[in-house]
């Protein structure tokens, strides 16, 4: 059961008095440096007591247990049937139970990174009722066991990181393991529950999550509605330090805003004006050392410290000891996307004491490209190989609406919500926007469109992914990334409408901002939110025109053009925050000789693979050297989006990369366990199942061939900073 908000505050109160009053008796000796953690022995005699991370809020801490029948921790007591349903009922909308939010959170977020169609996969290669070996012998799938919920924070309130470890009752404290599962995009604390958390739940490892601090926190500028840990509303002047987040605008000046500018929100990946991104590796380390402090708490012996506290406080304290020190539990640092990349950040920063190994789909991650490494591909060298994402992304917001109607993009899928003539006029003004500016040359629109697409070609985007130029900007994708980190680098407040963009309601046909929602979202923003609008009905508002703002697709007929070349000039005129935000990012790629596992499709049009996975296989063969134990496996008409295969287009022209993400986690579960060597990087020819747009037959382990130990030409050649990758 939950425990009572009192009970925890109260609890962790005496705790903490029980640690103030027994002083150096009480602390770690052996593992003195250990950020926060565990240790097997203490001071004066004495053994050493769990204690809890100093990072970690006391009164935000809550444990809840389910039985695996009528609430679980995968499904949410859902199922494999129920994930695959519909969005499951809310007796009120309009106050959702905590208990209600999170089965809605569990949901969508599960659906947001698979492919749920039956023909695509699900349940019968991944899925609840699908065992680590690919056998469909676990029914509906569901598992029992304990959640953990807390906030880590530096004391300021303003950061309130969320944390969650689960633990699951088949959890074996003679074998322990720990995976993460850091949130996905700007997903809430759930947000990789399907990329990561499921398959550490069947291996009995205990998941260690975090929303990374840019997870899904929502605040509605003009009622003061926040979100808090468990996704009930507060108002904000209530909620104080226990909000997720809360925009840091002075009374008078919001009040000024909401004037001008009524019904806008504020998202906390956007606006907390902190750079979430330079802490996604310490949050996800911090989600590893709370999970060390959960499992001793299940599962160390209690400490009898009756000479140095009083029998209330120490009954109070729970008074368990160490039985897992750092590096004492195999602990696999998995994510995909954003959660990849703070995987991998997390890796680096840890010198060895509470990682064991890394795998990662899809990483988004900003590499320190050393002066001597090099991409190639076909023996040609990717010179743009290794740009960060404010670089990369602006550029494809500026360009990608006119590179959709590129020749070698005809036939691509659409996801836009747009009649196809609206959009085809669109991208006909974007282009001769984007030639009167001198973005692109050519003096008739299918010129210009060739133009856009051979620039994205040369700022390194792979030719495997031109079909996905149009439905990546269409269903707002790289729109509400550029927007988001724009904002998140330069640190701007919500009041600034940086660069004229801000997120709003909007009028469902003719897109005017401004208007009040018929409902409103905060009640299960945090359900079915994922932290970047266009979300739960809040989208992307162009503010410039008209005076009201717009739908920034309908606010101008080239869908605010002008405030697309803003974001760009920010990278490109040298914005000093942006700058500074982007080197506080960047990684080096040492990962001090862990083993390692990158999978990244060669069709990702998000998240290159030339900026991302090939860059940073090259960084690190330049500063690991022979220590380095990556490596990538890299997927043939594999995109970024795996939930988007059930979209008519997608079907039959991509493969799924989470097959190989399962894949690649059971080849390092079997390296760490049984001493089996990883597969070198290669090259795997998975082929798509073809068909009919809509139509496409099964999948098939035809369409997926498996990542072998022996890759011939396949091989992905590293050697000191060069990196050969085969056509």
């Amino acid at each position: 059961m939950r425990e009572t908000p009192f009970a925890v505050r109260h609890k962790f109160a005496l705790l903490g008095a029980a640690l103030a009053l027994t002083g150096a008796a009480l602390v770690p000796g052996a593992h003195a440096d250990n950020q926060g953690g565990n240790s097997n022995s203490g001071n004066s005699g004495h053994a050493a007591l769990n204690r809890l991370p100093a990072f970690v809020v006391a009164g935000s801490l809550s444990t809840t247990s389910y039985d695996g029948v009528s609430d679980d921790l995968l499904t949410a007591g859902l199922g494999k049937t129920g994930l695959a349903g519909a969005a499951p009922a809310i007796a009120n909308p309009a106050a959702p139970t905590a208990a209600e939010l999170r089965r809605l959170a569990i949901w969508s977020n599960y659906r947001a990174l698979v492919d749920m169609s039956a023909n695509g996969g699900y349940g019968r290669f991944w899925g609840p009722n699908v065992d680590v070996y690919g056998n469909d012998t676990l029914g509906e799938g569901k598992i029992a066991g304990t959640e953990y919920l807390a906030y880590a924070d530096d004391g300021s309130g303003r950061q309130n990181v969320s944390l969650l470890v689960q633990v699951p009752a088949s959890f074996d404290p003679a074998n322990p393991c720990i995976v993460t599962a850091t949130s996905s995009g700007s997903r809430g604390v759930y947000g990789a529950i399907s990329a990561a958390g499921e398959w550490a739940l069947k291996r009995n490892c205990a998941v260690a999550y975090t929303d990374k601090g840019s997870g899904n926190g929502a605040h509605e500028l003009m009622t003061g509605v926040v979100t808090l840990i468990d996704g009930l509303t507060a108002a904000a002047a209530t909620a104080g330090r226990n909000s997720l987040f809360t925009a840091n605008v002075p009374a008078g000046a919001l009040a000024a805003y909401n004037q001008q500018y009524p019904n806008r929100y504020a998202f906390k990946h956007a606006h907390s004006q902190q750079n979430p991104e330079a802490d996604w590796g310490k949050d996800t380390l911090e989600a590893v050392q709370f999970a060390y402090w959960v499992l001793n708490q299940q599962f160390a012996p209690r400490v009898d410290v009756s000479n140095t506290v009083s029998n209330a406080v120490s009954n109070a304290a729970s008074n368990h000891g160490v039985r897992y020190a750092p590096g004492d539990i195999t602990t696999i640092a998995a994510s995909v996307s954003n959660g990849g990349g703070a995987s991998l950040a997390a890796a680096e920063q840890d010198p060895g004491k509470w990682i064991t190994a890394v795998v990662v789909g899809e990483p988004q991650i900003n590499v320190r490209m050393p002066g001597s490494a090099q991409v190639r591909e076909g023996g040609q060298r990717i010179a743009s190989a290794g740009k960060p994402l404010a670089d990369y992304m602006t550029l494809a917001n500026l360009l990608q609406p006119c590179a959709a109607l590129a020749d070698t993009a005809a036939g691509a899928p659409y996801l836009t919500a747009l009649p196809i003539a609206t959009t085809t006029a669109i991208r006909q003004a974007r282009c001769a926007s984007l030639a009167s500016a001198g973005y692109v040359h050519g003096s008739d629109t299918q010129t210009q469109a060739n133009d856009a697409l051979a620039r994205l070609h040369a700022a390194g985007y792979e030719a495997d992914s031109d079909l996905l130029h149009a439905p990546m900007w269409d269903s707002q994708a790289v729109p509400a990334v550029a927007v988001t980190y724009a904002n998140a680098y330069t640190r701007s407040s919500v009041t600034d409408n940086l660069c004229g963009f801000s997120f709003g309601t909007t009028n469902a046909s003719t897109g005017a901002a401004g208007v009040p929602p018929a409902v409103s979202p905060m009640p299960t923003v945090f359900g079915l939110g994922n932290g970047v609008p266009p979300t739960n009905g809040v989208n992307l508002v162009y503010n410039v025109t008209p005076s009201s703002g717009a739908d920034h697709r309908l606010a101008t007929p080239d869908a605010s053009f002008a405030g697309a070349v803003c974001m760009r000039a920010l990278w490109t005129n040298g914005n000093p925050r942006m700058r500074q935000s982007v080197q506080a990012i960047s990684v080096n790629a040492n990962l001090h000789g862990k083993p390692a596992i990158i999978v990244q499709g060669r069709s990702d049009a998000l998240v290159p693979i030339n900026h991302a996975s090939r860059a940073y296989l090259a960084a690190n063969s330049v500063r690991e050297g022979s220590r380095s134990q990556l490596s990538l496996y890299e997927v043939m008409n594999g995109q970024h989006f795996d939930a988007f295969l059930g979209v008519p287009g997608f079907d039959n022209h991509f493969v799924p990369v989470h097959y190989y993400n399962i894949e690649a986690l059971n080849l390092m579960w079997n390296h760490l366990k049984n001493g089996t060597p990883l597969p070198p990087s290669q090259v795997v020819r998975a082929t798509p199942r073809g068909g009919n747009p809509g139509a496409a037959p099964a999948l098939t382990v035809s369409n997926l061939p498996a990542i072998v130990a022996n890759p011939g030409s396949n091989a992905i050649r590293v050697n000191e900073g060069m990196v050969d990758v085969p056509h």
